[in-house]
């Protein structure tokens, strides 16, 4: 970075289940919700330079100017709509500040919204190869050259499995790990003030506090392949949420007085193997610190949005020396995967873990669909002159 660029703070929704507490509210409506509030608390009435939303299954369009407008913000603030898939929001929050960092911009909010719930229903035409090649009816878009699958995603996560070497036995003891972490989080508190209660919403729905190897033994396998791994107790829920984070310039947070949490420090796009998409996390993080000099030792706290447990359990076998760095709140196998919005979401999550530790570095990270990834270093400001 050739200029500061910070994280002043951000909010989210409650995250609710498919067809759940959300399941009437448009994304735009609910983004609208969390953005107007993230402006509100950190903007210093000050005008958002633009605004950078994620989101991988609305209808099209550019929501993210549709979310500004639902929130009342001026209609002087530009938009733009981000789809890097899970990565959207954390992408989103890459953009941001690379734009801060080179001098465009001094300050943007960036996020995303996403509703599993009211996904349109998508069909090819009758004369599109790929209506003969799949049902012509799909919920999920190609990632690959030659895979027409609505399972893909699924797919791709037994293939890393395999790849890893990773066990059900170790895959489902990353997911009870995970549910347990974050009903603690839940009954102390921890998140409390980065949520937003919105139509009705008290808790994140898909968080099972009674969660056991019992139930995860008898969880019915959600993929035919032989001898797979992936259940509906190891890979998470399909959701629907919103989440956005306030970034600005150095001159920006002097001249507003403003107390930043974090400072971005790094971040690194990288691309892999798109058969095995959920190891491509880890791969973008090693290259990451590897650019900047550091350790893994050197992390205090580590965010890997965990849409299948095979993710954490990678990091833990690979990783063994901080393996308890990870997810320390719990991650996406408890919380659920509101697609274009989890990077800001476990972005909010890691800032809220190094406050609470009093640590210096984080990490958020995501793989997204067709073999890329996303990671974010950031360095904690709480309590530190900005």
């Amino acid at each position: 970075m050739r200029d500061r660029v910070y994280l002043l703070g951000g909010l989210r929704s409650h995250i609710g289940i498919r067809y759940g507490i959300f399941k009437t509210v448009r994304p735009e409506v609910l983004g609208g919700e969390i953005l107007h509030r993230v402006w509100s608390k950190y903007g210093k009435s000050a005008l958002p330079d633009l605004v950078l939303c994620g989101n991988a299954v609305g209808p099209g369009g550019n929501i993210g100017r549709l979310t500004v407008l639902e929130a009342g913000l001026p209609e002087e603030v530009p938009a733009m709509t981000l789809d890097l898939q899970c990565a959207s929001a954390l992408a989103a929050i890459d953009l941001s500040a690379a734009k801060i960092a080179s001098g465009m911009a001094d300050f943007i909010l960036a996020g995303g919204t996403e509703s599993a719930s009211l996904a349109p229903r998508r069909i090819y035409q009758e004369w599109d190869e790929r209506s003969r090649k799949r049902e012509p009816e799909f919920t999920a878009a190609q990632f690959r050259p030659g895979e027409f699958s609505d399972d893909a995603m699924l797919l791709g996560a037994e293939r890393a499995a395999k790849k890893a070497g990773i066990s059900k036995e170790e895959a489902d003891e990353a997911a009870l790990l995970s549910h347990k972490r974050a009903s603690r989080v839940e009954k102390e508190g921890c998140l409390a003030p980065y949520i937003v209660p919105l139509f009705g919403s008290t808790r994140d729905e898909a968080i099972r506090p009674r969660m056991s190897e019992r139930l995860l033994a008898r969880a019915p396998h959600v993929t035919n392949v032989p001898d797979g791994i992936l259940t509906a107790a190891n890979a998470c829920t399909m959701n629907d949420g919103a989440a956005f984070v306030a970034l600005a310039s150095d001159d920006w947070v002097k001249a507003h007085g403003a107390h930043p949490m974090a400072e971005i420090k790094a971040v690194r796009v990288s691309g892999g193997d798109a058969a095995c998409s959920p190891l491509m996390a880890d791969q973008a993080v090693s290259q990451l610190l590897s650019r900047e000099g550091l350790s893994y030792e050197d992390i205090d706290a580590f965010e890997y949005n965990e849409a299948f447990a095979v993710i954490s359990a990678d990091f833990m076998e690979r990783h063994p020396s901080v393996k308890d760095r990870l997810n320390c709140f719990g991650g996406a196998l408890a919380y659920g995967h509101p697609y274009g919005a989890s990077g800001a979401e476990i972005m909010i999550h890691l800032m809220a873990i190094l406050k609470q530790k009093n640590g210096r570095y984080g990490v958020a990270a995501i793989p997204a669909a067709g073999g890329v990834a996303e990671a974010i270093l950031i360095e904690n400001k709480m309590g530190r002159d900005a």
